[in-house]
């Protein structure tokens, strides 16, 4: 078998790791346009995928790692960054792939939820700000720096929406979540079209997307902001946009072990998911479930979002390892399709859509694998 230098790179990044692999792709650094295989996100008739290729010769990646064919426009989809209850800091891996963000040349970053570690009664308001400290040292500062932009959505980890007797449960995480992002929401560089509930639930056009992100810190989607999402959605900025996406933390459906029941995934996903399609949004992007799976039902696109940070979790239906995850989602807009490339941020490795279970059965209900 012929061992070419895409091969040898990719080899020596899944032995040794993000920071040989670096330095291992600097030696090359003369190397060739490399192609990707990337999963094609266009629902087809009768539940088939027909494969295509983005047409546009550029590539980019960090140093030593496989370099996906760059759509019109390139998202960096991130979530779930976040270790043990109250921690400051992050798992070695978030703290090396932070820097390498910019180097796929995203036009958007997104981070799915779970940016801190909150969600526990016990921690003080001093805590709390600390945690945001943190994130804003070892996360958001590196991206602020280079002015990328970036857009988020709350995690339950952030600033959880339980609520009990009409009132929140986690008011303080929510009260100081709230202060530190309105502090810093000029420094995302997106054009707001909605932004008086932010960071809970807002909306922006991005380079001819439009992004509506709601608040899916919890397993409830209150009927007030379930009649602001759909009047969003409705909009002229909304439909008259190349392509509309919108991201929240928990998921319409279950896909991990751990995560399969009740308050994990959003309640009434099929009425979700009707009001989704009825909009003719191309993807929901979600967090939460700890476990990367490319997925479809109905017509509606699915990205279950890996966690960087701490706790992995197994895909149901599946014995594969769990592993930390990183997605690029190159989008075609002139052909309304968009394209993955995940890797394993333990290994640099791309994962295969072949690898995955073809179908994930829920408690809730069964999605369906995009295929190449």
């Amino acid at each position: 078998m012929k061992f070419n230098r895409r091969n040898l790179l990719i080899f020596l990044s899944s032995l040794f790791g993000l920071g040989f692999a670096v330095t291992v792709r600097r030696i090359f650094s003369t190397s060739q346009t490399l192609n990707v295989k990337n999963t094609n996100s266009q629902l087809p008739e009768k539940a088939t995928i027909s494969p295509s290729e983005i047409p546009t010769p550029s590539t980019s990646a960090p140093s030593g790692m496989f370099a996906p064919k760059k759509g019109d426009i390139r998202l960096v989809v991130i979530s779930d960054l976040n270790s043990r209850y109250g921690s400051t800091n992050y798992e070695s891996q978030v703290e090396k792939t932070i820097p390498l963000i910019s180097e796929w040349k995203p036009d958007l970053v997104l981070c799915a939820g779970d940016m801190v570690a909150g969600q526990k009664l016990s921690l003080t308001e001093e805590n709390i700000q600390a945690m945001w400290d943190g994130f804003d040292s070892y996360i958001f500062t590196p991206l602020r720096q280079i002015k990328q932009p970036f857009a988020i959505t709350i995690g339950n980890h952030d600033a959880s929406g339980y609520t009990e007797g009409g009132e929140f449960i986690f008011a303080k995480e929510r009260r100081l979540a709230q202060e530190y992002w309105s502090q810093h929401q000029k420094d995302l560089n997106i054009e707001f079209l909605e932004a008086e509930k932010f960071p809970f639930y807002y909306s922006f056009l991005h380079k001819n997307i439009f992004y509506l992100i709601w608040d899916a810190s919890s397993f409830y989607i209150p009927t007030e902001q379930l009649e602001w999402v759909e009047k969003s959605l409705a909009s002229s900025q909304a439909q008259t946009a190349k392509m509309r996406i919108v991201m929240g933390h928990l998921p319409l459906y279950a896909v991990a072990v751990g995560r399969n029941k009740f308050g994990n995934v959003l309640a009434e996903a099929e009425e979700l998911q009707t009001l989704l399609e009825k909009y003719n949004v191309h993807l929901y992007i979600s967090g939460h479930h700890h476990a990367y799976f490319p997925g479809y039902k109905g017509n509606l696109k699915l990205l279950f979002t890996g966690a960087l940070g701490s706790g992995p979790r197994v895909l149901l239906n599946s014995n594969l390892p769990p592993r930390n995850t990183l997605t690029i989602v190159d989008i075609n807009l002139q052909e309304n399709k968009s394209f993955f490339t995940t890797y394993n941020m333990n290994t640099l490795a791309v994962i295969e859509p072949e690898e995955l279970p073809e179908t994930i059965t829920g408690f809730n209900g069964s999605i369906q694998r995009i295929s190449v």
